[in-house]
């Protein structure tokens, strides 16, 4: 990952995270990623569930997600998330999962949304609104990067 500003969100591996051999199911990766982002945003003002009151939604439109080693049920981690590109109607927010006490490299990805009227579904994406746009890249701002590109 570029550097340029992140934000740091530590979890715990629970047990229901987990498959028998205490390994972090893969799925669980894309939540980890999710709960992050959200935090981002919160914490540069722009809360998800303000958006959503606004009528605005930012659905999932692509994903792309690289396991590197497992995660243990009881391990902390951190989950380093960053705006990596923002479109014309999207956004691409880049992750890490780092294991907190050695900062392995245990998964990286990204997840790109679309911006949508959540009112009228069928008209298909929208541009980002101006104010989203600035809280988004208030922090530091977003690469050009193009997001199809892999994973480090």
């Amino acid at each position: 990952m570029a550097a340029t500003p992140h934000h740091d969100h530590r979890l715990r591996v629970r047990y229901a995270e987990t498959d028998q051999m205490a390994v972090v199911h893969h799925a669980n990766y894309l939540l980890y990623f999710e709960e992050s982002r959200t935090c981002l945003m919160r914490d540069r003002g722009c809360s998800y569930a303000e958006l959503e009151r606004r009528g605005i939604g930012l659905p999932v439109r692509r994903v792309e997600l690289r396991y590197r080693q497992p995660a243990l049920y009881e391990e902390e981690l951190v989950i380093r998330t960053r705006v990596g590109k923002l479109g014309a109607a999207s956004v691409v927010f880049e992750s890490e999962v780092l294991r907190a006490r050695d900062e392995a490299l245990l998964a990286s990805g990204w997840v790109e949304l679309a911006c949508i009227d959540l009112q009228n579904r069928a008209r298909g994406p929208i541009p980002l609104p101006e104010d989203l746009r600035a809280l988004l890249l208030g922090s530091g701002g977003a690469a050009g990067a193009d997001p199809r590109r892999p994973a480090p």
